[in-house]
């Protein structure tokens, strides 16, 4: 049937023949993107192709091309159903091998639609730049589905926006280049049952100057000291650096603001010219003179107005500030409690409002809003980072970010924060600790300070003096996402690790603040958030993160009020409220979220712990307290929580503040209290001298020296818990079968919060993987991931287990995670330990229940999550380092016996909290005599304060006792056991050896 015959419709006559859809005598020839005939499949990166996604299981939509009678162009069309509750759509990427496409001649792109008539929204992206087109820029415009039948869209490329509310790349230069393009994206209607289709996506027209030219700005802010020159820079940039074909103007004029003209500043006017012929990158400039008129001043602004003909302007006016001066808190001389009271008396309510928001650096695009808002501070969230992910690109970005807040009245600097966890984990080349639970297997406070003071040097080096961690949890249920996060389950072991406050900022009295090596720290979450119920959580899928702590107020005191109480004493500088309930039995209260819970905030933080810093609420928390959105931030505002994070919803944020406090439901006293609490910490830090990035310490991020102190405490995290007949050390004589999901993969071993959020598996961060550690000690090495490879004439086998990355309630047991091996983990187990000697490694972030395989591994050792320095695991299989962790949470039998915790009524583990064998060359000897003797010289050592030579004692006590144990743990032995570690940690070192003298004669 002729083509002509099918298109009877009218609305398709009609738009064939309009003049929008007409092509031009000169444009070029229309360029195909998509017939859907068949020629692009449904696939996906790195190969060309049209794949969905969509926010759960559900939202994807379901696609297949279609051949229709009335398709505009060929025999098939692009066809599609959906019913989204969150997001979804589909995309078109080209292929990943091949160059992106060049659509840099064209005007626009444009398609075919069968309108529904439904009113809704169509988002349309287009991806520019990056490395592919999942790691592009994404820009995006919108038409309306308010027609019925084919429509040809026609989308011009200048209507297309940079977004601002999602990068997955965090943005390469907000340009719309168009010479390496991508492919497209549709993001389809919510909330409505709907279908679609569409046909001939293709580029059309001829490009005009003004896309292809555009003026530009060095910068948009332009700070000047009162009396001296500002110098605004004006550059030509062309796509593909081509000159320009016909002459741009820019006129410019100096027109509003808050400065005086002639009384602060010489207006200027006048106009500049790019003859046809301008090479791309030219540059001129425009000079603006300030004037003295010697009196005290907020900063002062002077737009200069831009009028530009023959090619794209500025995104936004560029502005000249005079700055502030001559006023009392800008003097660094002055207490800080006077410079915050000073300032805090010239602020506006908005301005306060301000100071109390934390926005998302992916939300505020190029910065404008940080003014506009008078925003206090900025975060990266996980994986939220600039391109490239570099140090000199951060300190660029957040430099950028700053330069935005001094076009506020009183240029008061962002503080910019970062969840440093275990190192500086958003940056590539970061040096990557042990997540916490493996710090806690040390036991060695002294090098939780040092990792503290690494990660500290390396953050600040970047631009970001505010760090969230660290985390102050006590784990009591391994079934939890953020076990890891945890440096165990005791409090008093929490407690002793909280030395890294101190390598993180310094002095408890805040004076080191301004080093160029020191960040603020954050304890978190405040409280409970360890305790949380198994199945109480209403977040998601989540079993238990932000769930629901059931605990007497004494276990609330003794467990998770413990390490609050230190780090407040440390001077810690913020803390962060749990996204978790509290349900303190028998007050009648039953499950107060924290962020709502005054008593604890206001009444323990604040009033009775006396904690001087701020209160940062978690990532939008507030979302989670009952009632409207003013009902949650009156009441998160009023519980105590001073600064709010809402990434997204600043804007909302501010306004329902200060409507609040004008309501009276918050008052002006609060915000003040809130305020001053935020101003103490920047006036700390120096940020109102020093406001830039202080990057020369850069060149020790990923230092040989700062490795070093990562590859000790990934040493000192391993903890031995079985050695029978004395398998480990290695010696560097043996062939060693190495196998395992875990043994050469990296992102494996550094976990979650690892670059992105989620961190995630493969070479994602430089470093040494277990393998190759074990191949730079000189090991004779066979390598086999799965075991499949012939396992005869081999010493000893190293079989590398564990689990993938995950964080959060993501990693909840019961959402997708269990604590079984994986049946690959298992074989591989199997096959090797049924072959040879065997030492099996468990790479986890929490126990892997082992127990039915126990009896045929010879040795097995708690790796956990040893970081980018796998030389340090195998400095320890080789004993170059003996093997010292201790075990710092309870390793279960069973998963029917979680929770389990040292102190419990009823402890039957496989293995009990602060068990860890040694490879040291002189374990000490002897028996129930020697034991009696320990328990008095350790009465003694505590008496006299001697700590190093009390928990000496009880190290000693602790390996005769598990030198008789040997593999024959019984309850009798481990409650004692475990009991004896935690005394110890509490300085009762007599008493910790007394329990050991129990477990030995139990043995």
């Amino acid at each position: 049937m002729p083509r002509t015959a099918l298109l009877v419709s009218t609305a398709v006559l009609a738009a064939l023949l309009s003049p929008t859809v007409s092509q031009a005598a000169d444009d070029p020839a229309p360029v195909p993107v998509d017939r859907f005939e068949g020629e692009v499949p449904f696939a996906s990166q790195p190969a060309e192709g049209i794949f969905t996604w969509g926010s759960d299981s559900d939202d994807p939509p379901a696609l297949q091309l279609t051949a229709r009678p009335d398709a505009p162009e060929g025999e098939k069309v692009l066809t599609g159903t959906y019913d989204i509750s969150g997001y979804g759509g589909f995309t078109h990427d080209f292929a990943a091998t091949a160059p992106g496409h060049d659509w840099s001649a064209h005007k626009g792109i444009r398609f075919w639609w069968d309108g529904q008539d439904n009113g809704r929204k169509i988002a349309f992206e287009i991806k520019d730049g990056g490395a592919n087109g999942e790691a592009s820029e994404l820009w995006t415009t919108s038409f309306t589905d308010d027609f019925t039948g084919w429509k040809q869209i026609e989308i011009p490329f200048a209507d297309f926006v940079y977004r601002t509310d999602y990068q997955p790349v965090g943005g390469i230069d907000h340009v719309l280049g168009l010479t390496s393009m991508w492919g497209y994206a549709v993001t389809l209607p919510v909330g409505v049952e709907g279908r679609f289709a569409m046909d001939d996506v293709e580029l059309y027209g001829k490009a005009d100057q003004s896309l292809r030219a555009s003026v530009t700005t060095d910068a948009a802010v332009h700070p000047v000291k009162e009396g001296g020159t500002a110098t605004v820079e004006v550059t030509l940039a062309t796509t593909g650096s081509a000159p320009v074909d016909e002459p741009v103007t820019v006129a410019y004029r100096t027109a509003g603001g808050t400065a005086e003209p002639g009384k602060d500043y010489v207006p200027v006017s006048g106009t500049l010219t790019f003859p046809a012929g301008t090479a791309s990158g030219a540059t001129r400039t425009v000079t603006v003179h300030t004037l003295k008129d010697r009196s005290a001043e907020p900063a002062e602004t002077i737009p200069l107005e831009l009028t530009v003909t023959g090619a794209k302007p500025p995104a936004e006016t560029p502005q000249v500030v005079v700055d502030a001066h001559g006023l009392p808190y800008l003097n660094p001389k002055l207490p800080v409690r006077r410079r915050v009271a000073d300032l805090l008396s010239r602020m506006s309510l908005q301005e306060k409002a301000g100071q109390m928001t934390q926005a998302e650096r992916g939300a505020v695009g190029e910065g404008g809003d940080i003014a506009a808002y008078d925003l206090g501070s900025l975060l990266s969230g996980g994986g939220s980072t600039p391109t490239p992910n570099t140090p000199a690109a951060w300190a660029k970005m957040i430099d950028g970010f700053q330069l935005r807040a001094q076009a506020t009245r009183f240029q008061i600097p962002l503080i910019y924060g970062v969840d440093a966890v275990h190192g500086h984990n958003n940056l590539v080349g970061a040096t990557i600790m042990p997540h916490n639970i493996g710090i806690g297997a040390t036991r060695d406070p002294g090098l939780a300070e040092q990792a503290g003071a690494v990660t500290a040097s390396e953050v600040r080096a970047t631009g970001i003096p505010w760090d969230f961690a660290p985390c102050l949890c006590v784990s009591r249920d391994e079934r939890w996402g953020r076990s890891y996060e945890s440096f165990g389950e005791d409090p008093a072991l929490v407690t002793s690790m909280e030395t890294v406050v101190q390598g993180l900022q310094g002095a408890a009295n805040g004076k080191d603040l301004k080093r160029n090596d020191k960040v603020l720290a954050t304890a978190k979450h405040f409280v409970g958030d360890g305790g949380t119920e198994y199945g109480s959580s209403t977040t998601g899928s989540y079993t238990i993160d932000q769930g629901v702590t059931k605990v007497t107020r004494q276990q609330l005191e003794a467990v998770h009020l413990a390490p609050y109480r230190t780090a407040v004493d440390r001077g810690v500088g913020t803390v962060m409220p749990s996204y978790s309930s509290l349900d303190i039995l028998g007050d009648g209260r039953g499950p107060v979220k924290m962020h709502a819970r005054a008593d604890m905030i206001n009444g323990v933080l604040k009033g009775r712990m006396g904690f001087g810093g701020f209160v940062i609420s978690d990532w939008n928390a507030i979302d989670q307290l009952p009632g409207d959105y003013p009902a949650h931030v009156r009441t998160a505002v009023n519980a105590g929580v001073d600064m709010m994070m809402v990434p997204y919803g600043y804007r909302d944020f501010t306004a329902a503040l200060i409507a609040e406090v004008k309501a009276g439901r918050v008052t002006e006293r609060r915000i003040d209290d809130a305020v001053s609490r935020i101003l103490t910490q920047k006036f700390r830090l120096g940020l109102f001298e020093k406001p830039y990035a202080d990057t020369s310490n850069a060149a020790r991020i990923g230092s040989a020296a700062h490795r070093a102190v990562a590859r000790r405490a990934a040493a000192e995290s391993q903890v031995l818990l079985k050695n029978a007949g004395g398998v480990l050390p290695l010696r560097k004589s043996q062939k060693v079968y190495v196998a395992g999901s875990n043994a050469d993969d990296i992102g494996n071993q550094s976990g979650g919060w690892t670059v992105t959020w989620q961190g995630s598996s493969g070479n994602i961060v430089p470093g040494t993987t277990i393998l190759q550690g074990m191949r730079n000690a000189g090991g004779h090495v066979t390598w086999s991931k799965d075991a499949s490879a012939p396992t005869g004439g081999y010493d000893v086998g190293v079989v590398v287990v564990g689990e993938t990355p995950y964080a959060e309630g993501v990693g909840d047991v019961g959402n997708g995670h269990d604590l079984q091996l994986s049946a690959a983990d298992k074989a591989a187990v199997d096959k090797v330990c049924a072959a040879m000697k065997c030492a099996v490694l468990i790479v986890s972030g929490r126990p892997q229940l082992i127990g039915d395989r126990l009896g045929g591994i010879d040795a097995l050792v708690a790796s956990w999550l040893p970081g980018t320095e796998g030389d340090g695991v195998a400095d320890v299989l080789y004993g170059k380092r003996p093997f010292t962790g201790q075990l710092p949470v309870t390793w279960p039998k069973s998963e029917a016996q979680l929770p389990i915790n040292v102190g419990d009524a009823s402890y039957d583990p496989q293995f009990p909290y602060g068990w860890g064998l040694t490879t040291l060359t002189k374990a000490p000897h002897g028996g129930a005599i020697t034991l009696r003797a320990l328990a008095v010289a350790a009465a003694v050592a505590e008496r006299a304060g001697a700590d190093h030579a009390g928990r000496a004692l009880v190290t000693r006590a602790r390996l005769i006792v598990q030198e008789k144990v040997g593999e024959d743990m019984t309850a009798a032995v481990a409650k004692p056991f475990a009991d004896a570690d935690h005394l110890s940690l509490t300085g009762k070192y007599g008493a910790a050896v007394r329990r050991l003298e129990v477990a030995y004669r139990a043995a």
